[in-house]
């Protein structure tokens, strides 16, 4: 079952100390360096240093291998879901696969504003006419809001999505938002993930299978054909590549 609760973390430690956490996991994890560690290794990482009320896991649903390979070691850990109103109705299955198969607590974090109000103020289909502005409303301020409450945040982000990726660090620290951010699959393909996703049998978005390596809001993801790049059918026509949570 989905919720939508605050945080459990009681008390969360000063911006200094976060910073200084994420520096020194970065230089013990071996960021881009031929001994860089394993996904397990940097997920034991942030055992090790924050409990999993700590922690939280963002996930677009497009695969559940980021939420399994985090619930190993913590288990119980908050899986925080974008609900921006526009999902494909594959994405809200997956989301509920994932809540009823693994050890997690999904959160499912809103917008401000409906769809409908949104569309009061703005006019229908706003991102169609400015991607930025609703992206901004509706998955990087939530998002934003919702991680005050974490000392450190994992995300699927991987080197080989795009070029603006490339030197996504396994560990840093995310000065918009204060807290660490980490990112153990980063050095995955996209090969890499579904192969964990199907020996561990974590949940997989039914789209994948449909030419959608990259799954956003409904309106603004295509499917890409074979050998494309994976984010293309991200915005699918225009100059946008990226939503803004990872900028």
């Amino acid at each position: 079952m989905s919720v939508s609760l605050a945080p459990r973390l009681a008390a969360k430690r000063s911006h200094d100390e976060l910073a200084a956490l994420a520096a020194e996991g970065n230089a013990e994890l071996g960021s881009l360096t031929d001994h860089e560690a394993t996904a397990s290794e940097v997920v034991g990482w942030v055992a090790r240093h924050f409990g999993a009320d700590a922690a939280a896991v963002a996930c677009s649903m497009a695969d559940a291998a980021l939420p399994h390979l985090v619930a190993e070691q913590l288990p119980g850990v908050d899986v925080l879901f974008l609900d921006t109103g526009y999902h494909f109705t594959e994405t809200y299955a997956t989301r509920d696969e994932v809540a009823r198969a693994l050890d997690v607590r999904i959160v499912d974090v809103t917008p401000e504003q409906t769809v409908a109000e949104q569309d009061a103020e703005f006019g229908v289909r706003l991102f169609e006419r400015d991607a930025a502005l609703c992206c901004a409303r509706r998955k990087v301020a939530p998002l934003q809001e919702a991680l005050g409450g974490y000392e450190v945040w994992f995300t699927g982000v991987r080197r080989d999505e795009s070029p603006t990726r490339t030197d996504t660090p396994l560990v840093t620290f995310d000065e918009r938002n204060g807290l660490v951010k980490v990112n153990p699959v980063a050095a995955w393909s996209f090969d890499d993930v579904l192969a964990y996703a199907a020996a561990h049998r974590a949940p997989v978005n039914l789209l994948v299978d449909f030419g959608y390596p990259s799954i956003g809001c409904e309106p603004c993801t295509k499917p890409v054909a074979p050998g494309e790049d994976p984010r293309s059918g991200r915005w699918a026509g225009t100059s946008k590549t990226e939503c803004g949570l990872h900028l």
